[in-house]
């Protein structure tokens, strides 16, 4: 095996969908992805979890939503034009929708490229684990099962 094929073989890439919470940028890893949708209605349901928005109707299959905001301690929700739900396949819950502020774009993370050591000592730190470094750019990296541990309410 010559030393490139080498190099493409160690360097086993994975795609993240980046995407905008408050001021900070966060991959979510693709393969966990089922669907983004635009905002729709989301229907309000009694007596949950402060961090939980309520739940859509997709395809005729009713999906809980859950505020990354309010999970991860950062206020209320600023609805805009922007506001996506990024539906998440999950094999224990199914599918569950997490309410982010804006969906920048995809990109190509290689272990290399991830620095799983650093603790953020935010509260959200244990929704975090690692930040991927894209040129310039740093991405908090989320534990999807942390994020959305009891989401069912």
């Amino acid at each position: 095996m010559s030393d490139y094929e080498l190099d493409s073989v160690e360097e086993e890439k994975k795609q993240y969908i980046v995407v905008r919470i408050g001021s900070e940028q966060y991959g979510i890893d693709i393969s966990y992805i089922d669907n983004i949708v635009v905002m729709p209605k989301i229907t309000r349901v009694p007596k949950t979890p402060d961090y939980y928005a309520g739940v859509i109707n997709l395809r005729g299959e009713v999906v809980p939503v859950m505020s990354a905001h309010r999970k991860m301690g950062l206020g209320e929700d600023e609805i805009t034009g922007s506001t996506r739900i990024i539906i998440l396949k999950l094999e224990a819950q199914g599918l569950v929708g997490v309410l982010v502020d804006e969906v920048r774009e995809v990109v190509s993370l290689g272990e290399n490229e991830i620095d799983r050591s650093s603790q953020n000592k935010k509260n959200q730190s244990s929704f975090i684990n690692g930040i991927g470094k894209n040129g310039d750019d740093l991405i908090s990296l989320f534990e999807i099962s942390a994020l959305v541990d009891q989401v069912d309410g």
